[in-house]
């Protein structure tokens, strides 16, 4: 037997471990069957190629509670270790057995899957165990060795009798942690790290039907069919899937399969995803990995932590900020790459070149993913678009690479529900909504209730409206008009229709200016000059006498600060103001002006004011009750 302390720099480096290393106690299952498919990747590696001269077979990785002896079992078939090899790779530290071994195998052993940095990893069985021991038998033609450590630098290794080639980790369970002598605990961790690791790996037993047993079915002599029990059988108890969808080849999938990964992903979603993109590179860095767009909310901050990081099918953690562009983050699915740097325990992204790459490629690929299903079947996209849009306009803003490429699928719906893409749409409206100084001007509306009869004037002219009402719309069209050559866009209600497209102007009042003067004088004594701003215009008899409108600029700032930016001005505290738009043309302000008492024009201009403010949903309250009052007396 052997005795000795760790080669370690400190003293006693386990409380360091314990306290600094490894935030999280529960992670040490994680590292330790990180470790045990190691090992049996890397026999599954050295039979491939000659070096190892035993039958791989069908190994599997086993974990066992002993909750009496308060024992915790980690057992695997992989390539084991001798007495040396465990004085190497346990007792010094330093070292990585991953690391030398993908050294000595760099050219045949790239994609072999080797997860690494054993020595660290192991140690942080000590965050749960008071001792641990290691009983292991090599490959080679060695006898096995028994290691023991309670935790200090010292530590005993004996030769041990185990004759069947693998590791077996025993983890004495300390007093603060006995949770992890639970079985409900324990699955609970198997399933959140381990579910999609390479190796079987069994917890327990089940009973299972026998698929080789057919019940028998009989008659009774009134004819009444029997059925047999089925017959049961105990097999193992395998809590992973060690061939995830997203470690096939995309030919070797159909999307019945990419439908149920997601079921296995997020088995309490009950929607269907509405598509997916499987990612696949190895250059220049390796990446693999399925996104799925589900059904989208207009609520920014539900959506986010559901994509999953994986390296090498190790789960890492649901926080893939920095990885995956910010705004695909609403996304679902997985991402597994052995390239994403990490820190020794996992628990945090290092900053790093090769990740802005490999978010850069994601945005990319996400891209032409968008495209080619556009292209493909356009129907299904644009049924699609109210439950994507979000993602996709969130994109166009904060990414511009994404945004140069959004012009191939990015849709602009109308009203009428035509969908355009911005070069259709620019080629629809061109003619007829240029206004005399040359500029374009896209109307739109955000709410077609709400804006219903400025809508329809819009209309009346011939005019596109577009149907615009996601929360972030206001920063878009912002990014869109700076980098659009001459285009505005302008809600329906943000002027009457002739000044938000203002053509060459031929219509003649009916009123003389000394008629306008007095007009404006009666409405400005009745309408309250900190809410409205009086607008006299010049517009078909036809057209509604009193309209009220909120200028493009100021509701635009007030929304872009409501939903982040665009505040500089403070816009958002400021009080709402509206425009009164009144039509001089029309021939209820012919009457209000031939009214011969005071009192009865403004009653009429208040009860004008009154119709227009209802019309846009601004007549509130007591406000409301007075209105309707004075409309019953007017009947009368």
């Amino acid at each position: 037997m052997t005795k000795g302390n760790i080669n370690v720099s400190v003293e006693n480096i386990f409380p360091l471990i314990k306290k600094f290393l490894y935030s999280d106690h529960e992670i040490f299952l994680r590292e330790l069957i990180s470790n045990a498919t190691d090992a049996t990747l890397k026999l599954k590696h050295l039979t491939s190629i000659g070096e190892a001269s035993v039958e791989y077979g069908n190994p599997k990785i086993e974990i066992k509670i002993d909750k009496e002896g308060k024992k915790l079992h980690i057992i695997d078939q992989g390539l084991g270790m001798t007495a040396d090899e465990v004085e190497k790779y346990i007792n010094q530290i330093a070292f990585s057995g991953a690391e030398e071994f993908l050294d000595k195998y760099k050219d045949s052993g790239k994609d072999s899957g080797i997860i690494g940095h054993f020595g660290l990893g192991f140690y942080s069985a000590f965050m749960v165990a008071e001792k641990v021991e290691i009983i292991t038998k090599s490959f080679k033609d060695e006898p096995a060795a028994h290691w023991t450590c309670d935790g200090s630098p010292e530590f005993t290794l004996e030769a041990h009798d185990k004759t069947d080639r693998g590791t077996e980790i025993i983890l004495h369970i300390a007093e603060d942690s006995t949770e992890f002598l639970e079985e409900a605990r324990i699955n609970e961790l198997l399933i959140k790290y381990n579910k999609f690791m390479p190796i079987p790996i069994k917890f327990g037993t089940k009973e299972v039907n026998d698929p080789d047993f057919t019940p028998k079915t009989t008659k009774d002599k009134d004819g009444k069919e029997t059925t047999e029990p089925h017959k049961q059988i105990t097999v193992d108890n395998i809590i992973n899937n060690p061939n995830p969808a997203w470690t096939k080849q995309p030919a070797d999938l159909e999307d019945k399969d990419y439908k149920n990964f997601y079921r296995e992903l997020y088995p309490m979603q009950f929607e269907e995803p509405l598509f997916h993109i499987h990612l696949n590179v190895d250059y220049p860095f390796n990446l693999t990995g399925i996104l799925y767009f589900p059904k989208m909310t207009n609520d920014l901050n539900l959506q986010k932590d559901k994509i999953q990081l994986y390296q090498n099918q190790v789960y890492v953690t649901d926080n893939v900020e920095g990885i995956v562009p910010e705004f695909l983050t609403m996304l679902r699915g997985v991402i597994d790459s052995p390239d994403i740097p990490l820190n020794v325990s996992r628990s945090y992204l290092q900053a790093d070149g090769a990740v802005k790459k490999i978010s850069s490629y994601i945005t990319r690929k996400v891209a032409d993913k968008l495209k080619s299903l556009f292209n493909e079947n356009r129907e299904d996209f644009e049924a699609k678009w109210n439950d994507i849009k979000i993602v996709i306009e969130y994109g166009m803003l904060s990414e511009d690479k994404f945004f140069e490429k959004a012009d191939a699928f990015a849709l602009y719906p109308t009203v009428d529900g035509t969908y355009y893409t911005y070069e259709e749409l620019f080629n629809k409206v061109k003619a007829n909504q240029t206004d005399k100084d040359g500029k374009l001007v896209l109307l739109y509306a955000s709410n077609e209730d709400s804006q219903h009869s400025y809508i329809e004037a819009a209309k009346a002219k011939g005019y596109e409206v577009l149907l615009l009402d996601s929360p972030i719309i206001s920063h878009l069209m912002q990014k869109l008009e700076s980098t659009k050559e001459n285009i505005t866009f302008a809600r329906v209600d943000a002027d009457h229709v002739d000044n938000l497209i203002k053509k060459e102007d031929t219509k003649i009042s009916k009123l003389t200016d000394e008629q306008k003067t007095e007009l404006e004088t009666l409405l400005k004594e009745v309408i309250p000059a900190e809410k409205f701003s009086v607008q006299l215009e010049t517009m078909d008899s036809s057209s509604t006498p009193f309209m009220i409108t909120q200028p493009e600029f100021m509701r635009r700032m007030k929304e872009m600060q409501q939903t982040g930016g665009g505040g500089m001005f403070g816009m958002g505290n400021m009080p709402d103001m509206y425009n009164l738009v009144v039509n001089t043309n029309s021939d209820l302000v012919s009457d209000i002006l031939a009214t011969k008492t005071k009192k009865k024009q403004e009653r009429l201009i208040t009860q004008s004011l009154d119709l227009a403010r209802l019309s846009q949903g601004l007549l509130k309250g007591k406000e409301l009750s007075e209105f309707i009052k004075r409309s019953y007396e007017m009947i009368k």
